[in-house]
């Protein structure tokens, strides 16, 4: 699935953060895209086995995992470039939609559902919907298949300082209003990926992770 030279490109990207290296390392960065794209294909081929939602999307694989290039606004410390991917299989867009994950960094990778990069529209959908059903909520996160896939529960890749005004801080939701995308998360070995057979160890991972899917639809 992941090639080995997909992780050296990575892992060379992290120490070799610039414009110029990249330039210079066209051919390798095109080989590492096409990857992703092979990815993403074969994540909604086989999505039949875990959502038939979005295995009825008209998937565009292409435009189904982060690019490198981080936009300003996006953008960690000086870092013009990420040295991580997500690639999705999702029923929408991955700004817009819950979906399903695979998150490819050396030394990090993981699996799940989330929207992490949720637009402002999608952020604002996913606050409203924690605040109108908070149980439906917690019977995913009391889910025995939930919790055994999934202990860490919810996670998120930014939180805010607060909880919005009109939540008491002891209200079920109140730790997840503060997070700015969110989603659940199974550590994976770079090992494992780069066996084609792991699609079966991603589709046991996706299946739980639907529960949460379901929820935020």
């Amino acid at each position: 699935m992941v090639e080995p030279e997909t992780f050296r490109f990575l892992t060379d990207l992290a120490v070799n953060n610039r414009k110029a290296w990249m330039d210079q390392h066209r051919s390798e960065r095109d080989d590492a895209l096409r990857n992703f794209t092979g990815i993403a294909t074969t994540l909604h081929d086989y999505a039949h086995r875990f959502d038939y939602l979005v295995a009825d999307a008209r998937s565009k694989p292409k435009q189904s995992f982060t690019r490198f290039f981080q936009e300003p606004r996006e953008r960690v410390g000086r870092s013009l470039y990420r040295v991580s991917v997500d690639v999705f299989a999702n029923a929408g867009h991955f700004e817009e939609a819950f979906g399903y994950y695979l998150h490819i960094e050396p030394g990090n990778c993981h699996a799940g559902a989330a929207l992490f990069q949720p637009s402002k529209d999608a952020h604002m959908r996913l606050v409203t919907r924690l605040i109108d059903d908070p149980q439906g909520l917690k019977d995913v996160l009391t889910d025995p298949e939930f919790t055994k896939a999934f202990p860490e529960g919810l996670v998120t890749r930014n939180t805010l300082g607060e909880v919005p005004d009109g939540f008491k801080s002891n209200n079920f939701v109140s730790p997840y209003l503060k997070m700015v995308g969110l989603g659940c998360r199974k550590d994976l070995p770079d090992a494992l990926l780069l066996d084609d057979e792991v699609i079966d160890v991603l589709i046991e991972v996706f299946r739980p992770a639907s529960q949460l899917v379901r929820y935020f639809e």
